[in-house]
């Protein structure tokens, strides 16, 4: 294997080691490439090849899997992702079971926030492309995620949420519209403000 067949997908030194067999120094030669722009370090130990290198765009959803997890992308990262908010989104937002992080690197910044585990399972989806998958919120779950996760977000009756949802948001009202909100019932189950997603629970099927 040479380093432009690695694609998107982040590695750990045992897999480098496997491209460059015949390096004795291992650590040198990776920080050359860094230093090349053919590497890039997502943190301590993983690494990705640059676009550059594989003429293929990394993918910040595939990363944030990697780079901390069990873990899902979501919240503002998971509804830009689906085109529901108009904004860019200049850190990519995800949950996790383990104990929140931050992370920075070239590509972007990476949060994590900690939720329970039967929270955690609630609206989350395999998405593939080519060569490669990653987990991230369904659209109802990186809602719920973004109220329920933000602090002083706290809309509890239908009037606030749907001036939170339109004005705040600026969430595409057509596609909130065609949500599941089962959805909304399982995360008001077994996670935090209940009362404003059962707010958004009730703000769908007025």
């Amino acid at each position: 294997m040479t380093l432009s067949e690695l694609g998107t997908v982040p590695v750990d030194v045992t897999a480098l080691r496997s491209v460059f067999p015949d390096h004795k120094a291992l650590n040198d030669k990776i920080s050359s490439l860094e230093h090349g722009k053919k590497l890039i370090r997502l943190k301590r130990g993983l690494y990705v090849a640059s676009p550059e290198v594989t003429g293929v765009p990394v993918s910040l959803e595939l990363l944030a899997n990697h780079i901390y997890g069990p873990s899902y992308v979501s919240m503002e990262s998971g509804l830009r992702y689906y085109g529901l908010i108009p904004e860019g989104v200049y850190e990519v937002r995800s949950m996790t079971l383990k104990h929140s992080r931050k992370f920075q690197n070239e590509l972007a910044r990476f949060e994590y926030l900690m939720c329970p585990a039967d929270y955690f399972s609630v609206g989350i989806r395999e998405e593939t492309r080519e060569g490669y998958s990653f987990w991230i919120a369904s659209p109802e779950k990186a809602l719920c995620d973004m109220i329920s996760y933000s602090p002083g977000v706290r809309p509890r009756f239908k009037l606030s949420m749907r001036r939170f949802l339109e004005e705040d948001l600026r969430l595409d009202m057509d596609a909130f519209s065609r949500m599941d909100p089962a959805v909304f019932e399982e995360c008001a189950k077994y996670g935090k403000k209940k009362q404003s997603l059962d707010s958004l629970r009730r703000l769908l099927r007025k």
